[in-house]
């Protein structure tokens, strides 16, 4: 029974790994500003820009090692980063082994609704056509 279960979690790690694998060779290689990547459709249909425009384009940057270019194209994406990677990094360990550890920022009603409650100030923000408001929207 330990065996299958051993054989289990190497399928799972390599099917993360491929899976991630995928993604940063995706979009390491490609680069959505000249590439065929799917646009925003709130952009492609208002004209506004939504809170993640500009996302595909910074990580794109973020993997050539460009912090400021993608801080550029998508502030409040490349200050999440850190909390997004370590919070899914946690749902994979549980999933992998088994386990249930928790995440508690995600738990707290403060934190859910302080960042909706960022996350909508940004949107408004960045489509004021006013210095410095202007700087927050993706550069084309």
């Amino acid at each position: 029974m330990a065996f299958w279960r051993d054989k289990l979690k190497i399928f799972k790690i390599a099917l993360i790994l491929s899976l991630f694998g995928g993604f940063v060779f995706v979009y390491y290689v490609y680069n959505p500003s000249t590439t065929l990547f799917i646009p925003c459709p709130f952009y492609y249909v208002s004209g506004f820009y939504c809170p993640g425009c500009g996302s595909q384009r910074a990580v794109h940057l973020l993997l050539h090692g460009n912090i400021i270019g993608a801080f550029r194209f998508n502030p409040l994406m490349v200050l999440t980063i850190p909390i997004m990677v370590y919070g899914l990094g946690v749902t994979i360990v549980n999933w992998i082994f088994g386990t249930k550890y928790r995440f508690m920022l995600f738990y707290s009603k403060l934190f859910i609704f302080g960042f909706f409650g960022i996350a909508v100030l940004y949107w408004v923000l960045r489509n004021l056509p006013y210095y410095p408001f202007n700087l927050l929207s993706p550069v084309g």
